[in-house]
C-alpha cells in the first residue's frame, strides 16, 4: 500500500509540474504575441495619377549655331583692330583694317583709265558719224567706213573693261575693312597690328578670328539604334520637344528646345545615331563645348500612377510596395515599376490615392499594424 501511495504522489506532482509548465509557456506566447502586435512606425505617401511624358535621357554637347572663320580676301598689312577678344559682335561690326593705300591707288588708276577710254569712245563715235554721211557720196570708202565702225566697237569694249576694273578695285578696297558677317561672340584674335596677311590662303594660320553665334544654340546628342524607330515614329507625328540642362542642375532648370535634326546614318562603331536640338540662349546660359543633360520627350502617357521611388522595394520574387489599408494594417503588394520621373516611379499594381509606405519597410510583415510617423517621431 505504501508503494501505491508513493506512485500516486509522484503522479500528482508530475501533473502539477506539467500544468505549471503549460501555464508558463502559454504566458510566454501571449507576451510574445503582444510584442509582435506592437504597431510599426512608418512614413507614408499617397499614390497619384497624372499625365507622364515618355522620354529618352542622354548626355550631349552644346555647339554654336553658326561658326565663321574670318580670313582676309585681300593681301596687306593689318593697320588697326577694332574689337576686343571675347566681345559680343553684331553683323557689320568693323573687325580689322588692312592698309588700303595700294587699293586706293588701283582704284584711281582704273578711274583714270575709264576716263581715257570714255574720251576715246566719244572721238570714235564722232568720226564714225561723219563717215556715215560721207560714205554715200563716195568721199569715204566702204573699207574706211568699216574701220571707223570697228573703232567704235573697240572703244565701247574698252570702256566696259575699265568699268569692270573700277568695280574690282572698289571691291578690293572694301575688303580692306573686314566686318563681322554674323551676330556672335568673338574668340581670341590670331593676328596683331603690323602682321601681313595673304588673301585666300588655305593655310590654317590664315584665320584671323573665329566668331560663334550663341543664340540660339545647338545641343548635339546620340541615341541607340534600338531607340531609332520609336523616335522616327514620333517625329512623323510632329516636332518633338527637348529639355536641356547642365549636369549639376535640377530638372526644374531645364530649358525647352525642339528636335531639329536626325542624322541619315547609324554609326556602325557605336550603333548610335546623332540628333540635334535647337534652343534659345539669349543670356548665353549654355556655352559651346559644354556637356549637358538632354531629355527627348517622345509622347505623353495619360493618367498613370506614380509613387515615391523609395516606396518601391526589391525582393527575390520581384518588386513590391506596402499599402497602408484603412484599418491601419500593412498589405504586401507586388508591383511592376516601369520608369522613374523626378523622384517618383511609374508603377502598375497600385491605384491612385492608395497610401504606400515610404520608410520603415524592414520591420513590416503582412497584416501588421502601422503607426504613421509625425514630426519628431522615430
Amino acid at each position: 500500500m505504501n508503494t501505491g501511495l508513493r506512485i500516486l504522489r509522484k503522479t500528482v506532482m508530475l501533473t502539477i509540474i506539467l500544468l505549471l509548465a503549460g501555464l508558463a509557456l502559454s504566458s510566454c506566447r501571449k507576451k510574445q504575441a503582444a510584442v509582435e502586435r506592437q504597431p510599426v512606425w512608418v512614413s507614408i505617401s499617397e499614390a497619384v495619377s497624372q499625365d507622364v511624358p515618355v522620354y529618352i535621357d542622354e548626355i550631349g554637347t552644346c555647339t554654336a549655331y553658326e561658326i565663321v572663320s574670318i580670313r582676309p580676301q585681300v593681301s596687306g598689312q593689318i593697320t588697326k583692330i577694332h574689337f576686343t577678344d571675347g566681345a559680343d559682335l553684331k553683323k557689320g561690326d568693323l573687325l580689322f583694317t588692312i592698309d588700303p593705300r595700294p587699293y586706293e591707288a588701283a582704284l584711281k588708276q582704273a578711274q583714270a583709265s575709264l576716263a581715257k577710254s570714255t574720251a576715246a569712245l566719244a572721238l570714235a563715235k564722232s568720226s564714225f558719224e561723219r563717215s556715215k554721211e560721207l560714205v554715200s557720196t563716195g568721199a569715204v570708202s566702204k573699207e574706211g567706213y568699216d574701220i571707223k565702225q570697228n573703232a567704235v566697237i573697240l572703244a565701247e569694249a574698252q570702256v566696259q573693261s575699265d568699268q569692270a576694273a573700277i568695280q574690282a578695285a572698289q571691291v578690293n578696297l572694301e575688303y580692306c575693312s573686314i566686318r563681322s558677317p554674323i551676330d556672335g561672340r568673338a574668340g581670341q584674335r590670331c593676328v596683331d597690328v603690323g602682321n601681313v596677311v595673304t588673301a585666300n590662303s588655305a593655310d590654317a594660320g590664315a584665320v584671323l578670328l573665329v566668331i560663334q553665334k550663341l543664340d540660339p544654340i545647338y545641343a548635339d546628342f546620340t541615341i541607340t539604334e534600338q531607340d531609332l524607330e520609336s523616335v522616327r515614329q514620333e517625329m512623323a507625328k510632329g516636332s518633338l520637344k527637348t529639355y536641356v540642362r547642365l549636369p549639376d542642375k535640377p530638372d526644374a532648370n531645364a530649358r525647352q528646345g525642339t528636335l531639329t535634326f536626325l542624322d541619315n546614318a547609324v554609326k556602325q562603331e557605336t550603333s548610335t545615331i546623332k540628333l540635334r536640338a535647337t534652343l534659345p540662349n539669349p543670356e548665353h546660359y549654355f556655352w559651346p563645348g559644354q556637356f549637358v543633360h538632354v531629355r527627348l520627350v517622345l509622347s505623353v502617357e495619360k493618367d498613370v500612377v506614380l509613387v515615391p521611388s523609395e516606396a518601391v522595394q526589391n525582393s527575390q520574387s520581384g518588386q513590391f510596395v506596402y499599402i497602408v489599408k484603412p484599418d491601419q494594417t500593412a498589405e504586401f503588394r507586388p508591383v511592376i515599376a516601369k520608369r522613374a520621373l523626378d523622384g517618383k516611379t511609374v508603377v502598375e499594381g497600385v491605384q491612385a490615392k492608395e497610401v504606400v509606405v515610404t520608410d520603415g519597410h524592414l520591420r513590416l510583415v503582412p497584416g501588421i499594424k502601422v503607426q504613421v510617423k509625425t514630426s519628431g517621431k522615430k
